[in-house]
């Protein structure tokens, strides 16, 4: 943890005071011995993958996270060790004649040969100018392996700064030598493979390092050995095969000046191409950004790895269409339309019931009790109906849910779906808390301004019916004069009014009566849609903006914006290419 902390803070640009060295104020080339911040797009990349490292630990399976971390770690500690140093290994297969090469780059015999194998049995240090400890300390070479060149070497000013490292054989047959060249290989800045005419189609060399490490192409050298094996015409096909194999391997090629590996042929124990060597990694030591372009393939290689756990098939989301069935579904969950329809017909019969006539609201009356000995119809609810609810916010909850993560990676589509059964989680109880909240709306209805005067004209009717009887009566016993024509032109008008003054109620109720069900129905979609929007709508919001969050720094952090590395001359870094040329297909990321 404590060595974390110490990468991160070195990755914002503070170095620790422990990795302070003497003389690293200023070295001759006028740079500090320490690494200053990252800059630039990498610096950007870097705090974008840190970003992104962080917001996934509760999402993405450590595992997935456990190479972008390395990376970041890496980074921090290469940053603050040595800015004017590169490190550059020179690995190979057994016989392929690497430590010649190592030896003849030095000027001095430094590392054993001979035809026992494995003839290298720990990786040697050559380091042409001094402020290189800590980056041999990372290294972890001892100091009895490090070694400064004696003659030739140390007048080169173009090396000055160069450390380079001769590895154990990546084939040998000694398990710990492998694992010293993995290890290592992660931590240099650049690596020269050496390949001879036998092995350099060796299957284990491509299927191992070459296409894995594809991306590290603009810091790899590929050197065909011992030319002098073969005849010329003999050397240009097989260096023309090796960059066939190289393209197969998705190794971008940089014959023509753009961005790729080096590749020529030599002889280290003649010298024949080795002069083009040294000046090739002169002008690549001099450059000093070998580093931040090896951390840049790093960081490629990372988000590579991530992509699947950040990149979607689609365009995933909840779009109003989504959200609009699911507000139906739970509007149907709570019964919205039945309560609507409810409410408009309570109304209505609400209406007919105050201005319908006395005898036939006692007559309704009279079967309705009959019939059914309760007025309440919630009363006669079967049980079935609040299971089915049940079962229908469930089913909303998980369609929104698929709806929602659908083309979503693995971790965040599972985050989206449990994101939304946290909220389906009590949803049905507080529904139904809702319904009671926001009221039976069929209970208690309102009472147009006009009923009253409705009712006064159901009374003037029945008042009529009996005063005409009434009259009728008296004539017939004889205390009102007979007089048979006005009391029964009373009585008709009384019993046909009263059924007309109902007929035009009933009419006149419809529009309102409508419009209160459908308000009512309103009300009860709008609450159980703002429920649910709170419950599991705004949840999968937050996860779907937490994704589009990671997303755009996954975005960031898996940009294509390299370090510069060219400078003036034929190739990448000037160098001249031996043999026939093959531009090499870059990979499109």
């Amino acid at each position: 943890m404590a060595r974390r902390a110490a990468d991160r803070a070195a990755l914002a640009g503070e170095a620790p005071d422990e990795a302070e060295e003497p003389g690293a104020d200023d070295d001759e080339g006028g740079l500090p011995l320490l690494g200053g911040a990252y800059g630039g797009a990498l610096r950007t990349r870097l705090d974008a993958l840190h970003e992104l490292v962080g917001l996934s630990r509760t999402r993405v399976e450590a595992e997935a996270l456990a190479e972008a971390g390395r990376v970041l770690d890496e980074a921090a500690a290469r940053q603050r060790l040595s800015a004017r140093h590169t490190v550059v290994a020179i690995a190979g297969a057994t016989g392929s004649g690497k430590s010649t090469l190592f030896n003849a780059l030095a000027g001095v015999p430094v590392s054993e040969t001979g035809l026992r194998r494995p003839t290298t049995a720990a990786p040697l240090a050559l380091s042409w100018s001094e402020g290189a400890a800590g980056l041999l300390d990372r290294l972890g070479i001892p100091g009895r392996l490090r070694r400064r060149p004696l003659a030739g070497g140390a007048a080169d000013a173009d090396l000055q700064g160069l450390v380079l490292i001769d590895l154990p054989d990546h084939d040998s047959a000694v398990t710990a030598h492998r694992d010293q060249v993995d290890r290592l290989l992660g931590l240099v800045d650049a690596v020269i493979w050496v390949v001879d005419p036998e092995k350099y189609a060796d299957a284990a060399l491509h299927e191992r390092y070459l296409q894995p490490l594809a991306g590290h192409a603009e810091v790899t050298f590929v050197v065909l050995n011992q030319i002098d094996r073969l005849g010329g015409e003999a050397a240009d096909l097989v260096l023309d095969d090796l960059r066939r194999l190289l393209d197969e391997d998705g190794v971008a090629l940089g014959e023509h000046g753009e961005p790729g590996a080096t590749v020529l042929s030599l002889s280290a124990l003649t010298g024949e191409g080795v002069p083009e060597l040294r000046e090739m990694l002169g002008r690549f030591v001099q450059d000093r950004s070998a580093p931040e372009r090896r951390l840049a393939a790093d960081v490629d290689a990372a988000a590579g790895r991530l992509r699947p756990v950040y990149v979607a098939d689609g365009r995933p989301g909840l779009g109003e269409r989504a959200r609009e069935d699911f507000a139906d579904r739970l509007a149907g969950a709570v019964g919205a339309q039945a309560a609507g329809e409810a409410a408009e017909r309570v109304w209505r019969r609400g209406a007919i019931r105050a201005c319908g006539t006395p005898w036939l609201r006692l007559y309704r009356w009279y079967e309705r009790v009959r019939a059914h000995g309760s007025t309440d119809p919630r009363l006669n609810a079967p049980v079935e109906e609040e299971l089915t609810a049940r079962q229908r916010v469930e089913q909303a909850v998980r369609i929104v849910s698929e709806e929602a993560s659908r083309g979503l990676p693995g971790p965040w589509a599972q985050a989206v779906r449990e994101a939304a059964l946290r909220g389906a989680d009590g949803l049905p109880e507080a529904l139904d808390e809702l319904t009671v909240t926001v009221g039976d709306p069929a209970a208690r209805p309102p009472r147009p301004a006009w009923w009253p005067a409705a009712v006064l004209a159901q009374m003037v009717m029945t008042f009529l019916q009996i005063f005409g009887a009434l009259w009728l009566v008296g004539q017939i016993v004889g205390v009102v004069e007979p007089l048979l024509w006005p009391p029964v032109l009373i009585m008709v008008a009384g019993i046909v009014g009263g059924p007309l003054v109902e007929w035009a109620c009933a009419a006149a109720v419809r529009g309102p009566a409508r419009r209160y069900g459908q308000e009512a129905e309103r009300k009860l979609r709008e609450a159980a849609a703002a429920c649910g929007r709170a419950r599991v709508l705004d949840p999968i919001a937050a996860e779907l903006m937490r994704y589009r969050e990671v997303r755009e720094q996954f975005v960031t952090a898996s940009g294509t914006t390299r370090v510069a590395g060219r400078v003036p001359g034929g190739g990448r870094f000037g160098g001249t290419r031996l043999g026939p040329t093959r531009a090499g297909v870059a990979r499109v990321r």
